[in-house]
């Protein structure tokens, strides 16, 4: 007789879940990332599911269901409001991922603050800091209510006990990764201990409609550890960017199945915790020289708010036979591409320069419309002539050098001349939408040889 498996083995990456060890996973196709842990037993699920088979709900009509009654919540914070889709939905469940040190646990304890003042029961669930050290930060940021209660649990059979107690109208898990159940032999952390307890979460949540927000640690490649099955099973991911030594952070929904999946909210740290940062746009453009060559201000578009930024660019010659290129804040490939099409378009010698672009502030870029604004900053830096400083540019650029319209001009336009902006170059098909705007001087482009001759 066969022994029957009592280990199984999981893809890091995606979850998938095999018998056996395979060096690609057939699901994801990553290398390596096979991992084996002790097979969950399923009798507890069983006896579970037909303990509720008497209980089985009948299905409803779309028309009976009140929908009125699903009332957001807000978090006392415009931004972080902004990026959730106008507040907190209750019964969701909320993935918020992020760098160490990046301050997931001081926001989401900001948010409790706000929230206490004005609901009736808010827990906190700490499962990596002890109570004097949330303590300790608490007493940073400031004075809180007593409606905030706090725990240091990572068994989550007791979490679950708990919450149903208190019955909280929201939830802080601090982290997914320190929780775990008693029935499953894997350490915390593992790829069955989270979506275990993922799973548990996710069901707290929608029978009992309380708000849970979960913290979960990213790996080196940007993405939450741990499966990425956790990501599918929440409603809502946010992502806490930026470098940990700055001062600035931004919040980006990456998944929101109650609003936008585009929206961002900018904050900066302070030695009292996260400040909100109203006009993203006024503050990322602080600092930017004056007449200086290589550089220029492009509008790009996060979900439904324009952002102004300052791209720069160094071309300089190289020493070596072959020349050097580094992006910071955008693709690596999209600007070899455009140097190319500056090469061949307008006969620039690029060949043998070196080029360094950055986008200033750490922000990182991937919308088309920036394609304009790089070209001429290389430009600028090549022949080390400025572009004026109340110059604004966008806009996609093609192989053939033709500049293409990008969506939402009307919006970049209007917080380019809200921000004190006087010329704007612009797609030429771009001018067509655009609506009676005085005061500002819009300049339609239809090839990157045209907008060299615009700049003289």
């Amino acid at each position: 007789m066969m022994k029957k498996n009592a280990s199984v083995f999981f893809c890091q990456e995606c979850g998938y879940e095999s018998a056996k060890w395979l060096g690609q996973c057939p699901a994801c196709h990553e290398w390596n990332t096979f991992a084996e842990e002790p097979k969950v037993s399923t009798s507890r699920g069983k006896m579970a599911s037909s303990g509720r088979r008497s209980e089985a709900k009948e299905p409803v009509s779309l028309k009976h269901i009140d929908s009125d009654s699903q009332d957001r919540i807000s978090t006392g914070m415009a931004e972080l409001d902004q990026v959730l889709g106008g507040g907190i939905v209750p019964g969701s469940l909320v993935l918020v991922g992020g760098d160490p040190g990046i301050g997931k646990s001081t926001l989401l304890l900001q948010v409790c603050r706000n929230l206490a003042d004005r609901l009736e029961q808010v827990l906190y669930i700490s499962g990596e800091e002890s109570l004097q050290q949330i303590k300790l930060r608490a007493v940073r940021i400031g004075e809180f209510s007593d409606s905030l209660k706090l725990l240091c649990e990572t068994n989550l059979s007791d979490i679950e006990a708990v919450v149903l107690k208190n019955r909280p109208q929201v939830v802080i898990i601090d982290s997914i990764q320190t929780m775990f159940q008693e029935e499953i032999s894997s350490a915390p952390g593992s790829v069955s201990q989270v979506r275990e307890a993922t799973g548990v979460l996710m069901r707290l949540a929608k029978e009992q409609n309380i708000a849970i927000f979960i913290v979960g640690h990213v790996t080196k490649e940007g993405t939450v550890a741990g499966p990425r099955v956790l990501e599918h099973m929440v409603d809502t991911v946010l992502y806490f960017e930026g470098d940990r030594h700055a001062s600035y952070r931004i919040l980006r929904g990456v998944k929101n199945r109650f609003g936008s999946t585009n929206e961002i909210g900018v904050f900066e740290m302070t030695d009292t915790g996260l400040r909100e940062v109203a006009n993203p746009s006024e503050y990322m453009l602080s600092g930017k020289p004056e007449g200086a060559s290589g550089s220029v201000v492009v509008c790009m578009m996060e979900g439904t708010r324009p952002m102004l930024l300052e791209v720069q660019a160094l071309v300089c010659r190289t020493n070596f036979g072959l020349p050097r290129r580094t992006a910071a804040g955008m693709d690596y490939n999209r600007l070899n591409l455009l140097m190319a099409v500056l090469e061949k378009r307008l006969n620039l010698p690029l060949s043998s320069y070196d080029a360094y672009v950055n986008i200033a502030g750490g922000v990182r870029l991937s919308e088309p419309a920036l394609d304009l604004g790089l070209v001429l900053a290389i430009i600028s830096s090549y022949r080390d002539v400025p572009i004026p400083d109340k110059t604004l540019v966008f806009g996609e650029v093609g192989l053939s050098g033709e500049v293409r319209a990008v969506g939402m001009s009307q919006q970049r336009v209007q917080e380019a001349k809200r921000l004190g902006f006087d010329r704007i170059i612009l797609p030429k098909s771009s001018l067509s939408q655009m609506k009676s705007i005085t005061g500002i001087r819009l300049e339609g482009v239809s090839t990157v040889r045209d907008a060299m001759e615009v700049l003289g």
